[in-house]
Formats: C-alpha cells, sequence, structure tokens
C-alpha cells in the first residue's frame, strides 16, 4: 500500500537519477535537498500541534515522547523505537499515522486525524534521514556581512521587502520625527521652541546632536524604566486580600531610573539584580538592586501557609528570569516536562535551586538614623525568632497563624523604622532542593535525593552553582540566547512590534524572527562594539532610515504585508496609558519634571478605594499631584483606573508587550476624568495668558502647534473656531456652570466665562486620535 506522499517521492528520486546520467553528483544532491521538508516549519508544527498533547513533556503516552529526535529514537512499551530514520515504513510512528484500524491509528479516535499532505511531509522527512536541527534561538549567532557606508538595520531590513518586491516608506515629516523620538526616548513632547529650530534645518548632524540630547535627558531613565518595571512586576504593594503597602518600594523604581540614565552597561545592570547581594564590593547599591526579587506577591493573610507562600514566590521568580532574560517558558515544567520544549521537569527544580535560598532581609542602606544599632538588634531577634517559628511550621501546620503573625510584624517594624528590605542569600542552614511531585510543595521527592543548582540541561556544557554566576553566564558569548531576547525588545518598544512576535517565549511553540540575520547582527553587535549600553543600541537603531520612516498606509504595503512585518514603513499606536496622562499634564503646563523620589497619589474614586482590604486615602497636592505616572502609587488590589483602562498590567506576572485595546471607556476617561479635565483647563490658561493682542485664529494655531506639534489647516480652524464661538455662548448665560469649568486661577483679564469656553477646545484637542498616537 503507498502511503501519501510516497509517489512524490519515488518522483524526486527518478528525477534525482535522470540528473546524475545528465548533470552529475552535485547537483542530484541539491535537489534531494530541496525536497526534504523544513523541519521548523513543515515537521515540527505538525509533531506539537497533533502529537505532543499526549506524547510531550505533560504525558509521555506508551513512553514515547516527540520533544526531541533523541527520545523519539527511544524504544516505547512496544519495545520498538519510535522512528527508524531513512526507513519510514518500517518506523512505528509512520505505521501508526497511516493505519486505518481507529484503534490503532494516530492521532486516536476523538482527535483531528492528519491529512495526506501532513503524513507525506513526516514520510519524506523520516525518509531523508529524520534531522532535528539546533532549535534556531540557540544556535550560535550567525554572521552577517553588510557592505561598507551602508546602516546594518536598513541594509537587512530594505533586502527583506526587496526580495518581495516592497519598497521603504519616504521618511516621516520633520515635525513627526522630532515628535516621535522625543515620545519613543523621554515619554513627552519636544518643547515648541525645539520643534521649530529641529524641522528649520533636519539635517543629519543636526539629528544626530538631538538624538544625543535626548538619550541624555533624566527623563530618557523614566521612559525606560518603565519597559523595565513591567517586566519586573513592580508595584508598591505586597497583593492578594491585604495587600499591605510597601513603604519603600519606590528605592528599587529609582534606582532602575537612576542605572538607566548612567547607561549601566545591561549585563551589569543586570548581575546587581540577579545577584547584587553576592557582590560584596558593590554594597549598598548591590542589594538596593536586589528588590526585583521581592517584586513577587507576598501573602500576609491569617490562615496562610507561609512555606508554601514562599514556595510560590520562589517559582515566581524562576518564571519571571526565565521569560525575561532567556525568553523561555520555564514555569511550564515545574509540575511535569515541559509540553513542547526540552526543559524536564528535573531541568525547573535545578534552575529553582538557584534562587532557593534568597531570603528577605532588613537594612539602613542609606542614611541612618541615631539609634540605627539598637533598631538592627532588635530587628535581629526579631528575624530569628521569625525563623524558628517557619522551621517548625514546614511540619506543624497549627504554627500558620503564628508564622504569619512573625511575617506581619517583621513587615511592619520594617516600614515603620524606614528600613530598606532587599534580599541576601543564607549562609548556614540552606534548605535543599527536591522535584516537587505534580508541583506540590507538600510532596516533595525524596527518593530521588536533593537537587542541585544549575542550568536546564538544554544549555549543555555551562556550570553555575549560584546566581551570581548564572548572571555572568546569561552574557557569555556562548550564550546567543539572552542577547536575541533583549534586543527584540528594544527593536519592539522602538519600531512598534518585535522582530519575534512571541517576545517571552523563544522556544518551540514561539514564532519565528521575521528577519532572523538583523537580529543576530544587532545581538552580535550589542555584545561586542555596543558593549552591552542600551543608549548606544537604541541610538543605532533611530538613526537608521527604517525607524525615521513615514507611518502612513500604502496600498501596496496593506495588500501584501497588512501587519508591517517587513517594516516597509514606522508603525502607529495608541500611547501607553502613563504617556496619555503626562502628555496631558505637560501640554497643560502642569506636569511636575521632578525625577525620583516617593510615589505619588493623584485623586482616585472613594468606590475603588474602599474595596481594598486596608483602605488608604492619601491624596498628594501641589506639584506633587501632577508627577509623571511612573510615580503613581501602584497598589494591586486598587489601581489608578486611568492606568487600568489603558491597558497598564496589574503586576501579577512579568509582562513585556502591553496590550493596546480600544474602547468606550478610554474616550470617557480622557473626558470626565479629574486629571484630564484639569489639564484641558490648565492648557487652556496656558493659551490665555499668552500676548493678549492674539487673535482667536492665532491661538488656536498656538494651541495645535502644542499639543500637536504642527500647524492647523484652513478647515480645522473654522470647525474650532465655530466651536468656540458656541461655547462662549452657552457659558456667556450659564454663569455657574462657567465658575464650574473654571475653577483654577484666572489669567489676569480673563473671564470665567472665556476661559471655560477655551476649556471645551482643549479638551476636544487633548481626545484627539493624533494626540492620544504616536505616529
Amino acid at each position: 500500500m503507498a502511503y501519501p506522499g510516497e509517489n512524490r517521492h519515488k518522483q524526486s528520486l527518478y528525477k534525482a537519477l535522470m540528473l546524475t546520467m545528465t548533470m552529475g553528483f552535485s547537483l542530484v544532491q541539491s535537489r534531494l535537498c530541496a525536497d526534504v521538508p523544513d523541519f521548523r516549519k513543515g515537521v515540527q508544527p505538525i509533531l506539537n500541534e497533533h502529537c505532543a498533547e499526549c506524547h510531550g513533556g505533560v504525558k509521555k503516552s506508551s513512553g514515547f515522547s516527540v520533544l526531541s529526535r533523541e527520545r523519539m529514537l527511544e524504544r516505547a512499551d512496544s519495545g520498538l523505537p519510535g522512528l527508524l530514520p531513512g526507513n519510514a515504513k518500517q518506523s512505528s510512528l509512520a505505521q501508526r499515522i497511516r493505519d486505518t484500524d481507529m484503534d490503532n491509528r494516530m492521532p486516536p479516535e476523538g482527535h483531528e486525524p492528519l491529512s495526506s499532505d501532513q503524513i507525506g511531509v513526516l514520510m519524506d522527512w523520516i525518509d531523508a534521514g529524520a534531522s532535528w536541527p539546533q532549535h534556531w534561538a540557540f544556535a550560535p549567532l550567525r554572521q552577517v556581512q553588510i557592505p561598507s557606508g551602508k546602516h546594518p538595520v536598513d541594509f537587512l531590513v530594505q533586502s527583506a521587502l526587496a526580495k518581495r518586491g516592497l519598497a521603504p516608506s519616504s521618511p516621516a515629516l520633520p515635525s513627526t520625527l522630532l515628535r516621535r523620538l522625543s515620545l519613543d526616548l523621554t515619554g513627552l513632547l519636544p518643547e515648541p521652541v525645539v520643534m521649530k529650530s529641529f524641522t528649520g534645518n533636519p539635517a543629519d548632524i543636526q539629528l544626530e546632536s538631538l538624538v544625543d540630547r535626548l538619550l541624555a535627558s533624566p527623563h530618557f531613565g523614566e521612559r525606560w524604566a518603565r519597559h523595565w518595571l513591567d517586566e519586573a512586576r513592580y508595584a508598591d504593594s505586597l497583593g492578594y486580600e491585604k495587600d499591605s503597602v510597601k513603604e519603600d518600594a519606590w528605592q528599587y523604581r529609582d534606582w532602575v531610573v537612576d542605572a538607566m540614565n548612567r547607561d549601566v552597561p545591561f549585563d551589569v545592570f543586570s548581575q546587581y539584580q540577579l545577584a547584587g547581594d553576592l557582590m560584596p564590593e558593590h554594597w549598598p547599591e548591590g542589594l538596593l538592586a536586589t528588590k526585583l526579587h521581592l517584586q513577587t506577591q507576598f501573602n500576609l493573610e491569617g490562615g496562610i501557609d507561609a512555606e508554601e507562600d514562599r514556595v510560590k514566590r520562589v517559582v515566581d521568580r524562576v518564571n519571571m528570569v526565565g521569560a525575561t532574560w532567556l525568553g523561555l517558558t520555564i514555569g511550564c515544567a515545574q509540575c511535569h516536562d515541559h509540553p513542547y520544549d526540552p526543559i524536564s521537569q528535573e531541568d525547573f527544580y535545578t534552575f529553582y535551586a538557584l534562587f532557593n535560598n534568597l531570603d528577605e532581609t532588613g537594612s539602613f542602606l542609606h542614611s541612618k538614623p541615631g539609634n540605627a544599632q539598637a533598631l538592627e538588634k532588635e530587628r535581629a531577634i526579631m528575624q530569628g525568632k521569625m525563623e524558628t517559628i517557619l522551621r517548625k511550621q514546614i511540619d506543624d501546620k497549627n504554627l500558620n497563624n503564628e508564622a504569619v503573625g512573625h511575617l506581619v510584624k517583621l513587615f511592619q517594624f520594617d516600614n515603620r523604622n524606614k528600613m530598606t528590605r532587599h534580599m541576601l542569600e543564607r549562609r548556614t542552614e540552606q534548605r535543599a532542593t527536591f522535584l516537587f511531585k505534580r508541583g506540590d510543595f507538600l510532596r516533595p521527592d525524596l527518593k530521588r535525593g536533593a537537587i542541585e543548582p544549575g542550568l536546564p540541561s538544554l544549555f549543555a556544557g555551562a556550570h553555575v552553582s549560584n546566581r551570581l554566576e548564572l548572571a555572568s553566564w546569561l552574557f557569555t558569548r556562548d550564550n546567543p540566547l539572552t542577547a536575541r531576547v533583549l534586543v527584540n525588545k528594544v527593536w519592539m518598544h522602538l519600531m512598534g512590534r518585535p522582530l519575534v512576535d512571541s517576545v517571552q517565549n523563544f522556544g518551540a511553540q514561539g514564532t519565528e524572527a521575521s528577519h532572523p540575520e538583523l537580529l543576530d547582527w544587532l545581538a552580535g553587535w550589542w555584545m561586542n562594539e555596543g558593549q552591552w549600553s542600551l543608549k548606544r543600541l537604541v541610538r543605532l537603531m533611530v538613526l537608521s532610515e527604517t525607524y525615521r520612516q513615514s507611518s502612513l498606509h500604502r496600498p501596496e504595503l496593506s495588500e501584501w504585508d497588512i501587519g508591517n512585518r517587513w517594516f516597509g514603513r514606522q508603525n502607529r499606536f495608541r500611547h501607553e496609558a502613563e504617556l496619555i496622562r503626562d502628555t496631558s499634564l505637560q501640554v497643560a503646563g502642569l506636569l511636575s519634571g521632578r525625577v525620583g523620589g516617593p510615589s505619588a497619589f493623584p485623586p482616585m474614586p472613594q468606590f475603588l478605594l474602599k474595596q481594598s482590604y486596608t483602605t488608604y486615602d492619601r491624596k498628594s497636592e501641589g506639584a506633587t499631584r501632577y508627577r509623571r505616572g511612573l510615580y503613581t502609587f501602584f497598589r494591586r488590589t486598587a489601581m489608578d483606573p486611568n492606568l487600568t483602562v489603558f491597558d497598564c498590567p496589574d503586576a501579577s506576572i512579568s509582562t513585556a508587550t502591553r496590550g493596546r485595546s480600544n474602547n468606550a471607556l478610554q474616550a470617557m476617561a480622557t473626558l470626565n476624568n479629574e486629571v484630564f479635565v484639569e489639564a484641558a483647563k490648565g492648557f487652556a490658561y496656558r493659551l490665555l495668558a499668552l500676548d493678549t493682542e492674539l487673535s482667536d485664529a492665532q491661538r488656536m494655531h498656538e494651541a495645535f502647534v502644542m499639543a500637536l506639534m504642527r500647524p492647523v489647516d484652513n478647515h480645522e480652524s473654522a470647525l474650532m473656531l465655530q466651536m468656540l464661538k458656541q461655547a462662549r455662548e452657552w457659558y456667556g448665560s450659564h454663569s455657574e456652570e462657567a465658575l464650574a469649568m473654571a475653577d483654577l486661577l484666572q489669567p489676569e483679564g480673563i473671564t470665567v466665562q472665556e476661559h471655560a469656553a477655551w476649556t471645551t477646545v482643549t479638551r476636544l484637542i487633548l481626545n484627539l486620535d493624533e494626540f492620544l498616537t504616536r505616529e
């Protein structure tokens, strides 16, 4: 019986013989290679989609697994190997997928059977030797040659476009480029005076100077810290129902901002956070940076099992590190082998062991009070009692409440005395790490024995025994994965979409890079010439023609590249939540430029505050009220609705890519929320405070330049002036409403009615799609 695809295979061999007789062996070899199915694109998707559910890491039914070539070559429960390379007909895998008996056919009844084409692909693959190439993300960086005088980004992007018969877009308008650069690098709009200077002479040398000024701005650190804090799952509270406030959390946020501004090389930046406590020569900065590990949720509710919660925090750290630096879903192997990647459950706990002896503690890392020594002694006594109870509680669950009580007292002691909580590796009585059966911390596999710390086995040849060695290995030349993962995220923030769409999953279920040569060139450049400098990497990208393209849609691109995967134009997207608030307040002249410091408390609805278990009613006043969104107090159970409505993540897990929804609540917020109404009032005040001799049309022009970085056109001006006229008439006969709308200080000589009328105009401008969008 011929299998589907067999005739095609025979025809290929026949053609090869003909080629042998006429053109020689070398051509035959290339012809045969052309008929071998591409493993990554053709074979692996079939195995993952149709086989891995029962024969993957979760289950290994009948003793057969499709996770690797080695496992498929092993003998299954039947005593036969799953495949015989070079002999598809005799391979049990091939026999089962072709079997007509429903009791024997795979996939079994109730599952979608393989199509004849899919069977043909697997048969051809086995006959060709069943090659299983190294996964692209783990392979060494490829060497890419760039012609002299070409910008590497432009050469590789434009080459990919040309292969598809496409061309790049024309450059963006100077005003658009200036706005884009300022938003991407600082999260703020450029001042009109800068715009006038730049757009008057947008030469390359001036562009480089502009980029360098933006990179040197203290607001650069604020902008790029926000990206990192999403992945660090930063919050000002512990989470869960009690959600206690961490009075010192902001110190870690400020450290990230400062490190970004100082352009601390990313390998050092990572070492501080992953293992600063193991770098005594870098204290106290290293200790402060370990607060990364304190961004996990921490349950202080009565009745919980303290050891179970500690295990959850360690698991969370493992998952975050795996996703953030390695782009791997290591957490999928907590309870069983990974369903798709060659990461066993033992690999998970090998990695887990690196973090299993990391403990929370508190110190005076900055200024010390006069009684610091007495407080440190008192704290040491409290911690000793707590650790004694925690050890007993592991075996005696009647001590659960007492253990949690000690944890609460110590946490409150640190808050009350302004101590900084950080992490520290325990030196004595270290915990042994065991594999938990089905991920249950109450079922350690004692027979298997303790597991030593290290890396997953897929990184064969690499050996680490602690977090500092891990932090160093992540940035070695032998590990290209970290550079690929991090470069991909920087590209995403600047270009609007990543090169690898599955930003935190570079494994078998992830997507391949749209431009693999570009990804590898950037990763290699950052490792070597770039020396892990974030600012140098950003500079390289934004000075490319690819970055500077217009974002306008083009018919040919819309037809052939709907998602702009080939970057034939720039991407246009809505601002993040914090930027929408920041730019609104900036145009209003209200935004505080202060960098760093404790979190601010903008206005919050009372009903939202009351839903938190431990309510708080703080409200910042004065300039603090108008600090940047980065500094907004972030309570996990009562987030600022201005953040949540615009898709700010909730800090429960590491998040590299924010969603961008589009819903009516967003328009309701920017039209009616207290912050945005105040911004509209402030914007109107700023316009009215200009030269009193300006006409309405001239003032309208200034409004558009301030908010949109461009002049108003005649049609827009006519519409807006008509709206202003109607608003004046209405507020002229509604004095109480005018007073309510214009309750801020009035510019000298301006009535509340005039202020209210212009607030109507500015409110509309701040709600234009163009204002809320990065072009």
